[in-house]
């Protein structure tokens, strides 16, 4: 059931409409959220609603006994096997079958091949997503910043909730789970920013995204030998523009839902392509990713430790490799995307190395910045051809067919330029523009509001081509 569509439409205003008639009776209401939740995983596969119950249900457990214990050692001992147990159900579905064609290869090379069998495991849609709530229910248990375990109902609601169990952004358990221990106020909610939201996803998702998917990226990364390389560099900025607009929009959907519902989720995009370095670009995309990564890996692998001092091969720059190697194993089981998540590591740590400084850019002349933004940039596309690449093979072929110069352009047209530069150059639009939005839209009338509110539907849905392509973070 995907966001842009009449099925799920219909299913949100159902939803919308009981759940806040049931908003004067609390537990009524978790339940009922807690039962379309499932209703809507169910849609994808429904048997696994039964490993989305027993990842709520073992982590649940575990965050008691964690509570429950007085002493330090076994505290330890139970978060560990928790965050293991959870690492495990995920590398089994997700890491499987690729560890064993990663050994079949190794054995092939050393002339030892063996007929070692495949398993048929399907992977539940939004494993790595529920998992990391799992583990950061757990952790944030066992740090105190969750201050008392949730009641079941609201470990299967935190961990099910249906705006954001598919694809993010990732809710920390001390976010989340402190809402839903108090019922809702009506008064508290800021519709006309979370429709705001949800238009802007829509459009960003139907049209932009689509477009350049269908029009270009798919074709020219499918075979990119059979072009040249302006095509090819076009892609690869058409893919940046889609991949932004096609997970933002997605989440910008799922914070707009949560917020009708009466729920927070944190901002997960804030204009990554205008980002001036790499720590400020992962300050920038997919926030609640990289923030979890650095606080529920970076730093127990020890963070900063050993300074600048300790030198390249210190431990800051080993931690920033092994994050972002896991980083990239997280987003799939294929060396295209540990090559991805070590580009970045490889370039956060040369840039911790010669700039250990983190403000010092920020007091550069606006031309060295200027050229800054416009390098980081470019370096994020380069890590974007492995990330799209259906395999290494691919990738390599199409770098190597930037050298097709003579090539005359075959995918690239007037069209899928305006929208690469129209991508490009919304992240530089004013920080405050949701807001501004907001305040103009309020100025209205609550039926011209909705008339135009109907009206941006109807023309979103003409303006995009037929048919919806599921959001890329899906597979994830």
């Amino acid at each position: 059931m995907l966001f842009p569509t009449l099925d799920f439409g219909l299913f949100f205003l159902g939803v919308f409409g009981i759940s806040w008639g049931l908003s004067g009776r609390h537990s009524p209401r978790l339940l009922f959220l807690t039962a379309a939740s499932y209703g809507f995983y169910a849609f994808w596969d429904w048997r696994f609603c039964l490993l989305l119950f027993g990842s709520s249900l073992g982590n649940w457990l575990f965050g008691r006994a964690i509570h429950g214990s007085d002493d330090p050692r076994q505290r330890k001992r139970l978060v560990g096997w928790a965050v293991a147990l959870n690492l495990a159900v995920l590398g089994c579905f997700k890491y499987f079958n690729f560890f064993l064609g990663s050994l079949n290869q190794l054995l092939e090379s050393l002339g030892a091949a063996r007929d070692i069998p495949y398993l048929g495991i399907v992977l539940p849609v939004g494993i790595s997503f529920f998992t990391f709530h799992g583990i950061s229910y757990v952790v944030d248990l066992y740090r105190g910043t969750l201050r008392k375990p949730a009641t079941f109902l609201e470990m299967l609601l935190y961990i099910s909730f249906f705006p954001q169990l598919v694809a993010g952004p990732i809710v920390r358990a001390a976010h989340f789970l402190p809402q839903l221990s108090a019922p809702v106020d009506r008064r508290d909610i800021r519709a006309t920013l979370a429709l705001l939201l949800i238009l802007g996803g829509l459009f960003k998702k139907v049209v932009v995204a689509n477009y350049l998917a269908t029009l270009m990226v798919d074709k020219v990364f499918f075979d990119p030998g059979a072009y040249g390389a302006l095509d090819l560099l076009f892609a690869t900025y058409a893919y940046a523009v889609q991949i932004y607009c096609d997970f933002s929009a997605y989440t910008d959907i799922a914070i707009g839902i949560a917020a009708l519902l009466g729920y927070r989720f944190p901002q997960n995009f804030d204009q990554p392509y205008r980002a001036l370095g790499f720590r400020d670009f992962w300050q920038r995309w997919h926030i609640s990713l990289s923030s979890w990564l650095r606080d529920y890996l970076y730093i127990p692998l020890g963070g900063n430790g050993g300074g600048a001092g300790g030198g390249w091969a210190g431990a800051r720059y080993r931690n920033l490799a092994v994050t972002m190697l896991l980083g990239g194993l997280w987003h799939g089981a294929a060396w295209t995307f540990i090559i991805w998540g070590g580009i970045h590591g490889a370039l956060l740590a040369l840039e911790h190395g010669l700039l250990p400084e983190r403000d010092r850019m920020k007091r550069w002349p606006f031309w060295a910045k200027a050229l800054g933004v416009v390098a980081t940039f470019h370096l994020v596309c380069l890590a974007w051809i492995f990330f799209r690449a259906a395999d290494l093979g691919h990738a390599l072929e199409f770098l190597a067919g930037f050298g097709s110069l003579s090539r005359g352009v075959q995918a690239l047209t007037p069209f899928l330029f305006l929208l690469i530069a129209g991508g490009l150059a919304a992240q530089f639009l004013p920080k405050d523009r949701m807001a501004m939005l907001e305040r103009l839209a309020l100025r209205l009338p609550l039926p011209a509001q909705g008339a135009l509110v109907g009206a941006a539907i109807v023309a979103i849905d003409s303006l995009g081509p037929s048919g919806v392509a599921p959001f890329i973070y899906f597979q994830f």
